[in-house]
């Protein structure tokens, strides 16, 4: 991978302020008063820290943050508080809390910056949407389908504006990567390749001596509980991201990691954002990790496998697309290239050139983004659907979810992705949801 999640993030931090916001809870006042969105960020990890850097950069005011880690709670706190500190005219203290609970219980927080482990993203976000906050939770947006439905039908029934992390969907070389695919560049989609690491495996970390200073009990959350080890919860401010996500019991492995990531551009890519695959195939060989696909109703296959990132297959050409990486075949011939080898170009002039010749004009133009947390913060301002809505964030994680279910199970899966169901006798209704622990459900 070219550019890690940190890169994007300083990107979006550097980027220009987006417009003027207003907290939501103000918005139908007659008089508008000048004010900063307010936030609170749940889960200060590496991630949520790059986030909370993104977005001090922005019309914001930030108000609390939360952590499970004593360490990492004062640390995110202190930092906010400094930042303010050194702006002219701002003041106020940042609260900092042990249970999530206790932040969405303030009035006076607009928004929330979700980024814990998987297991905890939907309890998390439908509290928040129910206590009516805005959010922007990182991708997969849930740990299961059954937590997919119910976070794609609370947005809309609390009235509230969410942004996925799957920042992808605001860099250039994807949206154009994938115009080319719906305007028909390179033909008939017959295939489209993901390149990402294994599906996730069952939990058999050792047991360690318990971290001072952490609510392991809080940590572990609805998933089974279990002795602490430091791979789950690093000791204090850590620098990595943690490898928890390896898990079944708290994330997905990589199909639900950085399957994230390419299934929902392969998704965007096929025009699919409103619906999804009718069929999780397992791969040939039982007990391998690369192989298993996606079967769409029009025919196409997405299928799990080593390679450029994501690969698209027409009658006509091909397009490659990956974080600052671009490649456009017509006709067997290599028309644009930036793969990170070449000297005398780059991945932004490649796009752009492909971009003037075969787009210019495009019957189809998709969401242009130019800064993932700049589209939330107008989104939220406008109360309109973001690049990576609820409906693209949980159609994008239902398609790993579908994939790690055909390799744990080796089954072909029937889907109905309208009911989002299984279909023709295949699965178990037990598949779609986990055992929640006392007392944490969805």
């Amino acid at each position: 991978m070219q550019f890690s999640r940190r890169t994007l993030l300083t990107r979006a931090a550097a980027a220009a302020a987006a417009p003027f916001v207003l907290p939501s809870h103000i918005w139908s006042a007659e008089t508008k008063p000048n004010s900063r969105l307010t936030m609170g960020f749940i889960g200060m990890g590496t991630q949520n820290r790059g986030l909370l850097g993104g977005f001090l950069g922005q019309e914001t005011q930030v108000l609390a943050v939360c952590d499970v880690d004593t360490t990492r709670r004062n640390a995110a706190k202190q930092r906010v508080d400094e930042h303010y500190a050194k702006q002219p005219g701002q003041k106020g203290s940042c609260a900092a809390y042990n249970d999530f609970r206790d932040l969405l219980a303030r009035k006076d927080i607009d928004a929330v910056s979700i980024a814990t482990p998987d297991h905890w993203h939907a309890i998390i976000t439908l509290a928040a949407l129910r206590a009516g906050k805005d959010v922007y939770c990182e991708k997969p947006l849930t740990h299961n389908i059954h937590e997919a439905v119910e976070v794609i039908r609370a947005v809309d029934a609390n009235g509230r504006v969410l942004q996925t992390g799957s920042m992808q969907r605001s860099s250039k070389e994807f949206r154009v990567a994938c115009e080319l695919v719906q305007n028909g560049v390179i033909g008939k989609i017959h295939k489209v390749e993901c390149s990402f690491g294994d599906p996730g495996i069952p939990c058999d970390l050792p047991e360690e001596p318990m971290e001072p200073g952490l609510d392991w009990n809080l940590w572990v959350g609805p998933a089974p509980m279990r002795g602490y080890n430091s791979v789950l919860s690093p000791r204090g401010v850590h620098h990595h991201f943690p490898n928890w996500r390896a898990y079944r019991e708290f994330g997905g492995g990589m199909v639900t990691d950085w399957g994230a990531h390419h299934l929902d551009i392969a998704q965007w890519g096929l025009g699919m954002d409103a619906s999804g695959p009718v069929q999780a195939v397992p791969p040939p060989k039982p007990g391998a990790k690369r192989g298993a696909t996606l079967v769409y109703a029009n025919g196409v296959v997405v299928e799990h496998k080593d390679g450029f990132g994501v690969h698209f297959y027409g009658s006509e050409g091909e397009v490659l697309v990956n974080r600052g990486r671009f490649v456009l075949k017509r006709d067997g011939k290599t028309l644009f290239s930036f793969t990170g080898e070449e000297k005398k170009t780059s991945c932004a002039a490649e796009v752009q050139k492909a971009e003037r010749e075969f787009l210019k004009d495009a019957k189809i133009k998709l969401y242009d983004s130019r800064n993932h947390l700049s589209d939330f913060m107008q989104c939220v301002k406008s109360r309109t659907k973001p690049i990576t809505s609820e409906q693209v964030g949980g159609r994008s994680a239902i398609c790993c979810h579908l994939m790690n279910l055909t390799y744990w199970y080796g089954q072909k899966l029937a889907w109905d992705p309208a009911k989002f169901t299984f279909t023709g006798g295949t699965g178990d209704p037990a598949w779609l949801t986990r055992n929640y622990r006392s007392p944490w459900k969805v």
